[in-house]
């Protein structure tokens, strides 16, 4: 082997010994760790959006029934609540943002979207209840409205349960590789 390369090779392992040695830290740099206060919130939006999917899903099977005007426009005033707490725990999210790891910085991003359109839909829906109050329950128009809030609110619970998951699956991963890490010296 001419000196050359055995210079080139010899040279080329130690910047491959480098890079592995630091690789820890060159990951550390580009992915801070998570945001203890965005995983508590992200935790709290998906209990709020799981309360939200259950009464959107209730409410829509009142179109298989005679439920009264009374009884949807009180399911609507539930769903509002828990559209507008979801929404307070949403603005803390935005305003932790800052501080959050990527993957908690895409889960507010894609939550945002979807609360609003949820949001309008269930405004929209109680607009539609109070301006017909004699036959709003048997249209196409208040059943599209139940069907889209039902829709929407399984996509956002479904989103935030899985972002959740992965925050603590995550944390599991990091837990034991730092205790094979340990055991590795």
């Amino acid at each position: 082997m001419s000196m050359k390369r055995s210079i080139y090779l010899s040279s080329l392992a130690f910047l491959l010994v480098a890079f592995v040695s630091m690789w820890p830290a060159l990951r550390a740099a580009d992915n801070p760790s998570d945001s203890k206060e965005v995983s508590d919130l992200l935790s709290e939006a998906k209990t709020e959006a799981l309360q939200l999917k259950d009464d959107a899903s209730t409410m829509e099977s009142f179109t298989l029934s005679n439920m009264n005007w009374q009884s949807h426009s009180a399911k609507a005033q539930e769903i509002k609540e828990h559209v507008n707490n979801l929404g307070k725990t949403v603005a803390k999210l935005n305003q932790a943002r800052g501080s959050a790891s990527s993957w908690q910085q895409t889960a507010i991003d894609r939550v945002n979207p979807i609360l609003r359109e949820l949001a309008a839909n269930v405004q929209a829906t109680i607009e539609h209840l109070n301006k017909d109050r004699t036959h709003p329950l048997q249209t196409t128009e208040h059943k599209d409205y139940l069907k889209a809030n039902a829709e929407l609110s399984t996509r956002i619970a479904t989103l935030v349960s899985d972002f959740v998951d992965y925050g603590e699956t995550k944390a599991k991963f990091e837990q034991l590789s730092q205790r094979l890490e340990v055991s590795d010296r």
